[in-house]
């Protein structure tokens, strides 16, 4: 009797190597995605010189007078005590890098990891748990919930960063879950099934590298969330305490501005706006991009 030949399964790869190839071209020819990419390195370049101490170490060091104007000394002028905006601005960016890419990339991880699970044991108790989590944390108000956590762990110098993640994988595990739910039925899951490939190596190696393309640009919203939440927090006295934040600079900004001085302000909103705004052209460009339905 001849041997039955089982179907070969396609490496996780197979489908998504095409697709990764157009994707890059057709990236590629976006220009407004395009610069945008290079303003985010820009900010990038400006983080990393920061987190290797070639520059704005002295943030807060006492190098001028009260409120002196924009000059060769001091690019963005000094704050009420004499400390450099530019220096504090410039550091602040480094914490907006440190606090976007833990958070995107642990509630990417963690809303890739339950949503998988969710779809792929639908209609099981696994999956109604999951849901069930999920509608919790969704009612709940983002910042009210974020807020309630940051304060129980004030002192925990991570408290920002769990509260972000506690609620930001959410939205990336309700999608992972649908995506996986259709993947679940093709072929090459089947035919994993059939020569006994165990489920969790079924999910991990051919199903949920099968929406990475979903898990970038998830990962690329929740990096600007982050960064927003983190100036939001900071502002409100539940965010960073040990460095400096956009959102402690705007915070301290208040009490000058009404004194007429407007440069600790509009450094800290203005680089933030940039840095946002490009990363959102970025995440817009990188859909477009990835969408199978736009792909060709």
């Amino acid at each position: 009797m001849s041997a039955v030949a089982l179907p070969e399964i396609p490496p996780a790869r197979a489908r998504g190597e095409s697709l990764w190839r157009k994707a890059a071209r057709k990236f590629a020819r976006d220009r407004l995605g395009m610069v945008a990419l290079g303003v985010v390195l820009a900010y990038f370049v400006a983080a990393v010189g920061v987190w290797l101490g070639w520059w704005a170490m002295g943030w807060p060091d006492l190098t001028g007078t009260k409120w002196e104007a924009v000059s060769g000394t001091h690019w963005f002028g000094t704050n009420i005590i004499g400390q450099d905006i530019f220096d504090r601005a410039i550091y602040s960016t480094a914490t907006a890098f440190e606090v976007g890419l833990i958070v995107a990339l642990v509630a990417t991880a963690i809303g890739a990891i339950l949503g998988g699970f969710a779809g792929f044991f639908a209609g099981t108790w696994i999956d109604e748990v999951l849901v069930w989590l999920m509608g919790v944390l969704d009612a709940i108000p983002f910042y009210l919930f974020v807020a309630a956590v940051a304060y129980a762990l004030t002192d925990n110098p991570w408290a920002m960063h769990v509260a972000m993640i506690s609620t930001f994988w959410v939205g990336t595990g309700r999608l992972i879950r649908g995506e996986v739910i259709k993947l679940r039925g093709m072929e090459y899951v089947e035919a994993a099934h059939s020569i006994g490939v165990p489920e969790v190596v079924i999910i991990f190696r051919h199903i949920l590298p099968n929406t990475s393309h979903i898990l970038l640009v998830q990962a690329s919203v929740m990096f600007v969330g982050a960064i927003k939440a983190e100036v939001i927090l900071s502002f409100l006295g539940l965010g960073i305490k040990d460095g400096m934040s956009w959102g402690l600079m705007i915070d301290e900004s208040t009490k000058e501005v009404l004194a007429g001085f407007y440069n600790n302000f509009l450094a800290a909103s203005l680089l933030m706006f940039g840095l946002v705004m490009a990363f959102n052209a970025v995440a817009d460009a990188l859909q477009d991009a990835l969408d199978p339905r736009k792909v060709g």
